[in-house]
């Protein structure tokens, strides 16, 4: 499957029941959304609440997934502070039939660039799929090394890499050292990302909102976009909360899913107003709706 045909991947979130159970049902109904939409799907990443999850929901989970053979490319994420955890992880998850894998800078230890290079390319030798390195400082404490990755750059099973640190110099050092194609990780700054170069987005918007997103996104690939003071507002809005907080509660209020539980430490209490979700849904959907008159 060619990955690079799909430039805009929905980094899904997990739908939790009351009592704290995943919700399958509604899990089975965002696949097929995003399916429907053409995006690709991350599955068990930071918004999916991967690491608040445990290892027998997380299996459950991407089995379910899986099973229901979407025609989108699968990509999974494999992150911690444990490298023989991840290799396990990604052990069974090789047994499996996802097509990427999404390997997080280490998290809490902050290594430098030798200690970033050598859990990398354990990874990577480890893997059969292509793999998008994850530069998240604000979730790691350290951000991707510019040095380890242009070490990196050659290794086979090396595609991509998200860069979600929120700066465009960042994601310009990070193309420039390792040669590869990079999405934008921030969905308010894809115009931005875009004009230096990144390849595509991976989504917490497009859970909300699947096709629209698509549309966003292949707009700015193409240099028509022009609704970047609606878009930025509207995937600001999605962070007024610890991220999935927000989008959590816009596709419960939607009825999108059942519930807008969260995983502990995470609590949907912490949004105390869905007015502002309410509004950023009004407002795509008044510009998704005008696109398609044109």
């Amino acid at each position: 499957m060619n990955l690079n045909s799909y430039p805009l991947w929905t980094a899904l979130i997990t739908p939790l029941s009351n009592g704290g159970s995943v919700d399958f049902d509604s899990l089975t109904k965002l696949v097929k959304e995003q399916d429907e939409a053409k995006n690709g799907l991350l599955i068990l990443g930071s918004t999916a609440e991967a690491l608040n999850l445990s290892l027998e929901t997380r299996k459950s989970i991407i089995e379910h997934v899986v099973n229901m053979k979407p025609s989108s490319p699968i990509m999974v994420g494999i992150g911690g502070q444990m490298l023989e955890d991840q290799l396990s992880w990604m052990s069974y998850l090789e047994r499996l039939n996802v097509h990427s894998y999404l390997l997080v800078t280490p998290l809490y230890a902050k290594p430098g660039p030798v200690g970033q290079y050598e859990w990398f390319k354990t990874l990577l030798d480890a893997s059969t799929r292509p793999c998008m390195l994850y530069n998240v400082p604000g979730r790691t404490a350290v951000a991707m090394s510019p040095v380890a990755v242009e070490r990196l750059k050659n290794h086979k099973n090396f595609w991509s890499i998200k860069e979600a640190s929120g700066s465009v110099e960042k994601m310009t050092e990070l193309l420039k050292a390792s040669g590869k194609d990079v999405y934008c990780g921030d969905d308010g700054l894809l115009p931005e990302f875009v004009a230096a170069g990144a390849k595509g987005l991976v989504s917490v918007a497009s859970n909300a909102w699947p096709k629209e997103t698509n549309l966003y996104v292949r707009q700015c690939l193409d240099k028509s976009f022009d609704a970047k003071e609606l878009w930025t507002k509207a995937a600001n809005s999605l962070f007024v909360a610890s991220n999935p907080v927000p989008v959590k509660r816009l596709m419960a209020e939607r009825g999108t899913i059942r519930s807008s539980r969260m995983a502990p430490p995470l609590s949907h209490e912490d949004m105390t107003s869905a007015a502002p979700v309410m509004d950023a849904q009004e407002a795509v959907t008044k510009w998704y709706n005008s696109q398609e008159k044109k």
